[in-house]
């Protein structure tokens, strides 16, 4: 095992798959010229692999096209939108075009393309970079939406998002790429759609993904000074979702709160809220609870975000509120 930070074993997992598959090239803002893209994710890629790394004009919707185009003729485009803000101006290429192919036509046409995003929502920035929009690619059939949370998961993930034959929204957080955590030193590759129990626990389970799992963790170890066992379940895909996973973990706490960094009305931990409401209910001795963002745009100063965000004392008091 090796020490990383989250966005060097990024950078290794795609250039692994470049280094292994022609086909995959990198297309973005910035992404070459010794810029390395917005926060450096791409650094030095482009000096390895001349002409696959590719700067593009600011246009998001054309590098959906171009995307959508190169993935549905065999080739495996890495797509970096620089803010997940900037997320909807390619919605009508992932929702309408890339995640429908394979369906209209008969299953004769894959759409192997990646889209990397980065949402920001813990810094000064205002209304027009920060947000989070996971909930929109969630409610699209046919694309897959992965978000990992630790180095060893976001390398593991990035190289099966990169093989898989669907489109794949691939989300990060920009509090993430300076965590650091062990990576194995052999290539690996971990499934899409499998969560992973980052805590074992007897009392509550905190369903949850991306950012929201080390605040998670952090209100676990809180917790567990009050005699309260928290287990953390890290989705890692957002869709499609380890529903085994929740239900085992249900099962077994019998309380539920499903934290996760976005707007609480409509947002993506709502569904995971709906599922364990309609598929756990017997299991259930309280009611799901939810933390999440308010339903106000991100603000621009620090003190409005701070008011505005999810942190680790948000999931500390939902559950001593659940163990009430």
């Amino acid at each position: 095992m090796k020490t990383m930070r989250f966005i060097e074993a990024l950078r290794e997992g795609m250039a692994e798959e470049m280094r292994r598959d022609p086909d995959v090239f990198q297309i973005g803002e910035s992404l070459g010229q010794e810029q390395g893209g917005m926060f450096k994710v791409t650094d030095g890629l482009d000096k390895e692999f001349p002409g696959r790394v590719i700067d593009s004009p600011i246009s998001e919707a054309a590098l959906g096209g171009v995307a959508v185009g190169a993935g549905m003729f065999g080739m495996r485009p890495v797509v970096e939108i620089m803010f997940g803000s900037l997320m909807p101006l390619l919605l009508d290429e992932i929702h309408n075009q890339a995640g429908t192919l394979h369906y209209v036509s008969g299953g004769k046409i894959n759409c192997s393309m990646v889209v990397r995003t980065c949402n920001w929502m813990r810094i000064v920035s205002g209304p027009h970079h920060c947000g989070n929009f996971d909930a929109m690619f969630v409610n699209s059939p046919g694309v897959k939406v992965v978000v990992p949370s630790t180095p060893y998961d976001v390398k593991g993930l990035i190289k099966a998002a990169i093989r898989d034959n669907d489109p794949v929204v691939f989300m990060e957080y920009s509090p993430l790429y300076q965590v650091k955590g062990e990576v194995p030193e052999e290539e690996y590759v971990l499934p899409i759609g499998k969560a992973d129990v980052k805590r074992e626990g007897t009392d509550v389970s905190i369903i949850t993904y991306g950012v929201g799992v080390h605040d998670a963790l952090a209100a676990a170890a809180d917790a567990e000074k009050s005699g309260i066992s928290v287990e953390v379940v890290d989705l890692r895909t957002i869709l499609p979702y380890d529903k085994e996973a929740i239900r085992k973990s249900v099962a077994k706490t019998g309380r539920a709160i499903v934290a996760y960094e976005g707007f609480k009305t409509g947002g993506a931990g709502a569904e995971f809220a709906a599922f364990i409401a309609e598929e756990c209910i017997e299991d259930l001795s309280a009611p799901v609870l939810r933390v999440a963002c308010k339903d106000v745009p991100n603000p621009s100063n620090s003190r409005l975000i701070e008011s505005l965000s999810v942190g680790k004392k948000d999931v500390l008091d939902a559950v001593f509120k659940v163990m009430e």
